[in-house]
């Protein structure tokens, strides 16, 4: 798990919890009160909700969040917390709770990194660390009155993967460049899928026999969910509102020519 944890306090206002996702890149927070006691979990769609009905909320996190979490403990299995993470599809963070206390949070990320050891010299010769994550993407200056999703999506720095890609690449791309998602594209740029975390996570507990997927093709999610560069930036974020997608590619005649992530639409 990840111990040094980032957190919104409940009486903090909505703006400071999207200053600090954005900033560090993370989809969700802990909330907290009394310093570490967790009292919720607040996402970047929580914000874009209260955004959508504005009425709702007061104003703070407490008036937004999701009250409901669900959290494990320390000495929890990390095959029971994959499983978890892959039986509620929302569900990125695990709130690690002792005696009521918050203590960490295990992500995908964490899971598919594996454990935090340092390797002895053999390991490190025979399998290379993998790569330190880059920053996160600093969010670009609000486009105002913008209403399609061209105006807003992300066009350059596409991190995309082959279907003969293989899976241990993809995960090392996903982690080394801190995302949930990759688009899957033949070499012409055709998009032909989307891979993800969940995707690429095993999950010990759920019964599954056979060889696990090698490559992408046999990992990724075919024919996904995709928005054009004419689509209306408001059936987009009721997409990412209401469905819980975290990116959506962007085509143009079947060829991938962006991507809409949750933080484009902040």
């Amino acid at each position: 798990m990840t111990r040094r944890v980032l957190t919104v306090d409940a009486e903090d206002p909505v703006e400071l919890a999207e200053r600090r996702m954005l900033k560090a890149g993370f989809s969700a927070l802990p909330v907290v009160r009394d310093i570490d006691r967790l009292v919720g979990i607040v996402s970047l769609v929580d914000v874009l909700r209260a955004r959508e009905e504005p009425t709702g909320s007061d104003g703070t996190v407490g008036g937004i969040m999701t009250d409901d979490v669900l959290s494990l403990s320390p000495t929890t299995s990390a095959a029971v917390v994959a499983h978890r993470l892959r039986s509620y599809g929302e569900l990125r963070v695990m709130p690690i709770v002792e005696r009521g206390r918050l203590v960490g949070v295990v992500t995908r990320s964490d899971l598919l990194r594996g454990p935090r050891k340092e390797p002895g010299r053999l390991a490190r010769l025979l399998r290379p660390s993998l790569p330190d994550p880059t920053p996160p993407r600093l969010p670009r200056p609000r486009v105002e009155g913008a209403r399609l999703v061209g105006e807003v999506m992300t066009r350059t720095g596409l991190v995309t993967v082959a279907p003969g890609t293989p899976c241990s690449r993809a995960v090392e791309l996903l982690l080394a460049n801190r995302f949930t998602a990759l688009p899957v594209v033949e070499p012409d740029g055709t998009l032909v899928g989307i891979v993800s975390e969940a995707d690429l996570l095993r999950d010990p507990l759920a019964g599954e026999r056979g060889v696990p997927p090698r490559t992408v093709a046999g990992a990724m999610t075919r024919s996904p969910t995709v928005l054009y560069p004419d689509t209306a930036l408001a059936q987009a974020r009721s997409l990412v509102v209401d469905r819980g997608f975290r990116v959506l590619p962007v085509v143009d005649g079947g060829r991938l020519v962006g991507v809409l992530s949750r933080s484009d639409l902040l």
